[in-house]
């Protein structure tokens, strides 16, 4: 397993610091034959999303079921309060992320996988053959993404009409308020990114969102 801890992003002062795990499944880039895509992918998005000052937990691992589980694990008590995954989702043999998942589940959260399938739906039939879970573990919320860096932009934002208005939201509009309700730290988005959805009365007041890099 490789893995760079602890890679902070620049301080966003205002915001709650957040740490997030981001895990990439691939038997073929963990091995070195090509060049995994999935973790700058999801390290960029989330960077242009969040206003949070964010310290990621980087994981490049294969599709060995109980070590993804362990990864899942050890990011949770790490103290992540979100964990990401991509690769493994198909139903090809190898492909056991849902199930490694679901091992280390205290609660399942079926409405996030649904709702991806129905944006990848958009774009291709073969979305029916995605199983991304969602699941809590203690304070953590793990979300399994799809493995290519287009569908995972896609399922997070959603998607939008040419003149930016939402037509399918994303998963990630729904992320900060689970976090919030399951007690994690207070996630604020820039809204050309994504919009993230509370009601009024778990709203904060304004801060300054600082421009991305």
């Amino acid at each position: 397993m490789s893995d760079t801890p602890g890679h902070r992003s620049d301080q966003h002062h205002g915001h709650d610091p957040v740490r997030i795990g981001i895990v990439s499944i691939s038997d073929r880039a963990s091995s070195g034959v090509y060049a995994d895509q999935g973790l700058p992918a999801l390290q960029d998005w989330l960077g242009r999303a969040l206003c949070n000052p964010i310290v990621f937990e980087q994981r490049l691992i294969p599709d060995e079921q109980a070590g993804i589980s362990a990864t899942l694990i050890e990011l949770v008590d790490l103290g992540c309060s979100l964990v990401l995954t991509t690769g493994g989702t198909g139903p090809a043999l190898r492909d056991v992320t849902p199930e490694a998942t679901l091992a280390v589940a205290h609660k399942l959260m079926p409405g996030f996988g649904e709702q991806m399938r129905q944006i990848s739906l958009r774009f291709v039939p073969t979305a029916i053959l995605s199983r991304q879970v969602a699941v809590v573990r203690d304070r953590s919320l793990i979300i399994n993404l799809p493995g290519q860096p287009k569908a995972i932009a896609q399922t997070l934002e959603g998607l939008r009409d040419a003149g930016g208005q939402s037509l399918v939201p994303g998963i990630f509009a729904a992320v900060p308020y689970c976090i919030d309700l399951i007690g994690g730290p207070y996630l604020a988005t820039r809204d050309a990114v994504c919009q993230a959805f509370r009601p009024k009365s778990a709203l904060r007041g304004a801060t300054t969102c600082p421009p991305t890099r």
